[in-house]
């Protein structure tokens, strides 16, 4: 493992430090707060926000009740701060002792003072330039990062781990965390717990191979353990018994088709087990007829795995997913309770985990024994769970078997990474539910012929990318749910879907931001509106509650962003004019009583499609075009050429129209430093097949809507 000691402000690490601001804010500051597993694991501790859910958790309540149904009405800004160079912002921020730390677009972090906003210190990690051609795969927003013992950790999307001085920016260490030469990526937080941080890795869409988290030494940054959730070639010998049991679970010559299970989200670390669970990723590719094909479950896909905290070995695991083949992944959040599931039996102690397939899952943490499961939203590929096996029962046909199939939940899932919340005082967990289908079919597809991809995208099944995604594809809810009775309690009714993550508080209070751009104060035992405000942009950040000098805080990032932007995308996102850099991406702070002017930041803006004289798309090559297209460039730019914010729409683009522009760009890598990759394996042909497709693309929308 490579790892720098880094002793000064120097090469590519720069950091901008407000030196007067640093040393004369901690001189001023009241004893600091050694942020530890006590710490994270002290749920009752109001004033900060110290990790991802708040604390070891993952609940997102906070006991702060200044801010309560009574007086939220009366919320108005506090503060904020632009973020001009941002563009998706998707992070969780950290409050500790006055001083709030988030991510930015490529992992650029920074220190605010949480009272006014005003910059501590930046640390840009120059991701781009790190990531070089790899940025082809990878996307440029963070879920967050980690704090522990005065150190600020953060994960960067080419795959570093960089711990730095938490009062200064400087960095202290940094690792690399998996080959360069896979085709890996980094979206999530890392989480520190046991003088430890972990951290995993998406990429089972590209050709990843074995998915894993890895542990490193908070101090160092020395490799500490790693788990695999995918056994290798059984000729190569296991590196334990867990891979040795998983691999009876696969069929084939699954280690050279790539297995998948990638750990992106969903890290939880349980003291009284003294546990680390685990949410493991999807299949690669997600047709498990390719990956599998005599079947099986594929363990550990689609699971909830645990390990011990401190040499990673394989403790017990819940596969809510077995032999999953509709990119259901179990990497949404894993939130721990106490409950009395049986009148007089005492509590028991839980996790909840409602995964991207649908039910809401209640398992017990001693043992991983399922307690109960029930869907939170339409689910038509299983009609239940079988509580004897604790296996799903799946719907005759599901697996599109013999002919392509339409079923609930799509592959953006029932909820995705958008986090829920979980209120011990009303009982209830939050959750934005999402209803939306795919249509799976792989019958053009050539089972003898299917390669494992390398930086590119291929599933192994037409899940419908290369046309536009509707408006109208998708409802949405804002659902309060409750775990023992597993039922619903209240809805919001939600536009589209996509909607933000939640945050509950004792002041019988849940936020949440929403696609549309509101920003919404609801009461937590009934789902009344009580409070919004419109930010004039997308949300896809959770919000976070602090207090500072006795005053209670409500912050929120803004910066439209995540996979159904991108890689989705299509007329469903773009319908809200959240385009690329059009609006002024934002962190707000809000207090009762507090008046600031929400700020300008500019107006939505639809794309205006370019229909050049002269060019006329040539049916085959636009077809040509629409392959190559699914395989490099939806990824960021949108299912069916269709933007939905988080890149320029290329059916707008002169670059695209001028063929030595689009050739500069593309192969040539002339606009990589603003994020645009270069494509250097696409040929002179390939670009023509994509200027056909995309002008083809353009046409059609160009055509007035028939009646």
């Amino acid at each position: 493992m490579n790892v720098d000691r880094l002793k000064c402000l120097a090469g590519s690490a720069m950091v901008l430090a407000l030196a007067g601001t640093i040393s004369g804010y901690w001189s001023d500051a009241a004893a600091e707060t050694v942020v530890d597993d006590a710490a994270l694991g002290d749920r009752g501790q109001k004033d900060n926000w110290l990790a991802y859910g708040r604390d070891h958790s993952e609940q997102r309540f906070s006991p702060l009740d200044q801010i309560n149904v009574d007086n939220v009405g009366k919320l108005g800004l506090a503060w904020s701060r632009p973020l001009p160079e941002d563009r998706a912002l998707v992070g969780t921020p950290l409050v500790v002792d006055g001083v709030m730390y988030f991510t930015g677009s490529y992992s650029v972090a920074r220190a605010v003072d949480a009272r006014t906003g005003k910059l501590i210190w930046e640390y840009n990690p120059e991701t781009l330039k790190h990531a070089g051609d790899r940025a082809r795969m990878m996307w440029g927003w963070s879920r967050g990062l980690t704090f522990y013992k005065g150190k600020v950790i953060i994960a960067t999307a080419d795959g570093r781990l960089i711990a730095l001085d938490a009062k200064t920016g400087a960095p202290i260490w940094t690792t690399q965390t998996f080959d360069p030469k896979l085709p890996l990526h980094i979206s999530g937080a890392p989480k520190a717990f046991r003088d430890l941080v972990i951290v995993g890795n998406g990429g089972s869409e590209q050709g990843g191979g074995r998915g894993f988290i890895t542990a490193y030494h908070v101090e160092t940054g020395e490799q500490a353990w790693r788990f695999y959730v995918v056994p290798g070639n059984p000729a190569d010998g296991f590196e334990d018994e867990a891979q040795a049991m998983a691999a009876t679970t696969w069929t084939g010559e699954w280690w050279k088709i790539g297995g998948g299970g990638q750990t992106w989200n969903a890290f939880t670390y349980d003291a009284e087990f003294d546990q680390i669970l685990i949410g493991t990723g999807n299949g690669g590719p997600w047709n498990q007829k390719i990956r599998s094909p005599q079947g099986g479950d594929n363990l550990f896909l689609c699971s909830v795995v645990a390990l011990d905290a401190t040499t990673g070995k394989y403790k017990w695991h819940y596969q809510t997913t077995p032999g999953e083949t509709w990119d259901y992944t179990s990497t949404m959040d894993i939130v721990l309770a106490d409950l009395e599931l049986k009148e007089g039996e005492g509590r028991k102690k839980v996790l909840m985990h409602a995964p991207k397939n649908g039910f809401f899952y209640v398992i017990d943490r001693k043992d991983g024994k399922l307690l109960s499961a029930e869907p939170f939203a339409k689910v038509t590929w299983a009609t239940g769970i079988d509580m004897k096996t604790g296996r799903p029962i799946e719907a005759p046909g599901a697996r599109y078997e013999d002919k392509p199939i339409t079923i609930w939940p799509s592959v953006f899932g029932a909820h995705s990474w958008h986090a829920m919340s979980y209120n011990p005082n009303t009982g209830l967990v939050y959750i934005p539910q999402m209803e939306l289908p795919t249509h799976w079919d792989d019958t053009k597809i050539d089972f003898n012929s299917w390669k494992k991809p390398s930086f590119q995208i291929d599933v192994g099944v037409d899940v419908g990318l290369g046309s536009d995604i509707p408006k109208d594809a998708g409802t949405s809810f804002l659902m309060a749910w409750d775990p023992v009775k597993q039922k619903k309690v209240w809805e919001v009714p939600q536009p589209n879907y996509w909607n933000a993550g939640t945050m509950t508080t004792a002041g019988n209070l849940v936020f949440q931001g929403r696609i549309d751009g509101k920003f919404a104060a609801y009461d937590a035992r009934d789902g009344k509106e009580l409070w919004s405000v419109n930010v004039g942009s997308g949300i896809s950040a959770p919000p976070i509650t602090y207090a500072v000098d006795g005053t209670q805080y409500v912050s929120l990032l803004v910066g439209f962003g995540g996979a159904a932007v991108a890689y989705g995308g299509g007329s469903s996102m773009a319908q809200y004019g959240w385009g690329y850099r059009a609006q002024l991406r934002q962190l707000l702070t809000f207090a009762v009583g507090a008046g600031k002017p929400m700020p300008e930041v500019g107006e939505p803006t639809f794309a205006k499609v370019l229909t050049p004289d002269g060019f006329t798309p040539d049916d085959k090559l636009a077809d040509r075009g629409q392959h190559v297209y699914k395989a490099s460039c939806a990824w960021c730019h949108g299912a069916g050429a269709v933007s939905g914010g988080y890149t320029p729409d290329l059916r707008a683009s002169e670059a695209v129209v001028h063929t030595e522009q689009f050739k500069a760009i593309v192969q040539e890598g002339a606009l990589a430093p603003n994020g645009m990759p270069r494509f250097r394996s696409l040929s002179d042909d390939d670009l023509k097949a994509l200027q056909n497709f995309i002008r083809k693309q353009a046409l059609e929308a160009a055509q007035p809507a028939s009646n």
